[in-house]
């Protein structure tokens, strides 16, 4: 067993291992540096996934949560460890690929954007089929061995099965798929008239004509471009930010990154290197509702992690149930498919029409990660993982109705059953929001007093689970319910 001042040592240095690591992902996928450098910074800190300390710091947990959290962040870089390279020989194939299609060079992280952006269907068709064909050649060969070397390693953390793994850190998966299971068959119809009615009015097919190729365009929702332009991005969350009491420009502590950069991520992400002293916000502002949608989900974590209180334990600011931050990433995300937001901030025209769309997607994506986990809980207690590829297809294409790729039944695996924190987050920000409608009306985005709420709730970083402080505000239940509600409360 070890000591208490072995623990505070073993979590002091916890602290600036995820530091280190939050900050070479950040100069990395911010375009600052060509290639993800993982191995210095596992080697500086080695005693923290030595199997040894990781097997002490489990012997110690005995109910004590900030041991249970040491423990799983041990377990987790212990596994690590084994898959870095395989993390960095992913991250360089990623920024160094390009595929050809019809005479034009496409890098690879470039080409789900191209695709999006693209009017015509047979060349998205054209540009989808390069994206597998390049995934399965190159890409999945690495992640399939990744699997196979955490899998070899699991029984050394006492556990024969992934799932089982997580359920020894307090993971409710069992409980949690039950829910999603009775989502999928409660939204089956709504689902299918939903999205059968967009796919004609957007695109004039059929839902039995719609292909993957389709979704990511439509996902992009171009038609709704010029209400939402690039140059009014940041001001709007600064807008936003102030009519809540929260002055970004004075938060010296969040750094917004939006410089362009010729290997930056196309994608909005939030590093939080230093909680709650030094947060990156990043992004390249390009326009349109889907990178709005991005840019205020990572605000969302971004403004979480700067008001989390510094008297919190390491264990509170930076581990702790991630649904709390993605809950928070949520509750600013949803605002841009708020219509009273909408006609506040941006003027905008047919809000109603927009936010019924907006309702929509979160359908749509809510039925998909409830899939995921549903073949994520398969996958981890197959013997034969190949034959999953099918079995992906099959789970994801039955909750979403349209053909799915095979080859990204590896890629759409997150580690860490993160698959979960979406979906408990998505329940949260429901119920959540539902509540401060109720204290402060339908524009509590607008009050101080909302704002001040929330900055309270912030300072608790991540000390309660989503479900306690769900519970301690509103006194609920996480229910998946709930976003079965809202979807039909906006859609009627």
């Amino acid at each position: 067993m070890p000591s208490s001042p072995e623990i505070e040592s073993y979590s002091a240095e916890a602290d600036r291992f995820i530091a280190e690591l939050d900050e070479e992902y950040y100069l990395h996928y911010a375009g600052h540096k060509d290639r993800l450098e993982l191995e210095d910074i596992y080697e500086r800190h080695s005693r923290l996934t030595d199997l040894g300390e990781v097997q002490k710091i489990g012997a110690a947990v005995d109910g004590d949560r900030r041991i249970r959290e040491l423990w799983q962040f041990g377990c987790e870089g212990y596994l690590g460890k084994f898959t870095r390279e395989h993390a960095e020989k992913l991250a360089e194939l990623e920024a160094e690929l390009e595929v050809e299609v019809d005479g034009q060079t496409i890098p690879y992280r470039m080409i789900r954007p191209e695709m999006a952006n693209e009017a015509d269907r047979g060349r998205r068709e054209r540009l989808d089929r390069a994206m597998w064909e390049a995934t399965e050649e190159h890409l999945n060969p690495v992640y399939l061995d990744g699997v196979e070397i955490v899998r070899r390693e699991l029984p050394a953390l006492g556990a024969s099965t992934y799932v089982e793994l997580y359920e020894k850190f307090g993971f409710r998966l069992k409980e949690l798929a039950a829910q999603c299971e009775g989502f999928l068959a409660d939204t089956e119809r709504l689902y299918e008239e939903q999205m059968g009615r967009a796919s004609r009015e957007l695109l004039g097919l059929s839902l039995d004509e719609l292909a993957r190729w389709d979704v990511q365009r439509m996902v992009r929702s171009p038609q709704w471009d010029e209400g939402f332009p690039g140059e009014k991005l940041v001001p709007a969350l600064k807008t936003t930010l102030s009519d809540l009491g929260i002055d970004l420009d004075r938060q010296e502590n969040i750094h917004l990154d939006i410089e362009q950069r010729p290997s930056k991520t196309p994608r909005a992400f939030c590093s939080p290197i230093e909680v709650p002293e030094k947060v990156m916000l990043v992004i390249q502002p390009i326009g349109g509702a889907d990178d709005w949608r991005a840019f205020f989900h990572e605000a969302g974590h971004a403004e979480h992690f700067a008001n989390t209180s510094r008297d919190l334990t390491m264990e509170e600011r930076r581990l702790g149930d991630v649904a709390i931050t993605e809950g928070w990433a949520m509750l600013m995300q949803h605002l841009t498919d708020e219509p009273a937001w909408l006609t506040r901030r941006l003027d905008f025209p047919r809000p109603d029409e927009y936010a019924a769309e907006g309702m929509l997607w979160l359908l749509f994506f809510v039925r998909r990660y409830s899939a995921k986990l549903l073949y994520e809980l398969e996958f981890h207690q197959t013997d034969d993982v190949p034959s999953m590829a099918k079995r992906y297809a099959e789970i994801l294409g039955d909750a979403l109705k349209f053909e799915i790729s095979e080859a990204n039944y590896l890629a759409d695996i997150d580690s860490g059953f993160y698959v979960t924190s979406y979906l408990r987050s998505w329940a949260f920000e429901c119920q959540l929001r539902d509540h401060l409608r109720e204290q402060y009306g339908n524009d509590w985005f607008a009050r101080r007093e909302a704002g001040s709420l929330l900055r309270e709730l912030w300072s608790l970083g991540q000390q309660p689970t989503a479900d306690e402080l769900l519970k301690d505000v509103t006194g609920a239940e996480i229910e998946m319910s709930a976003v079965g509600d809202r979807v039909r409360e906006r859609l009627s």
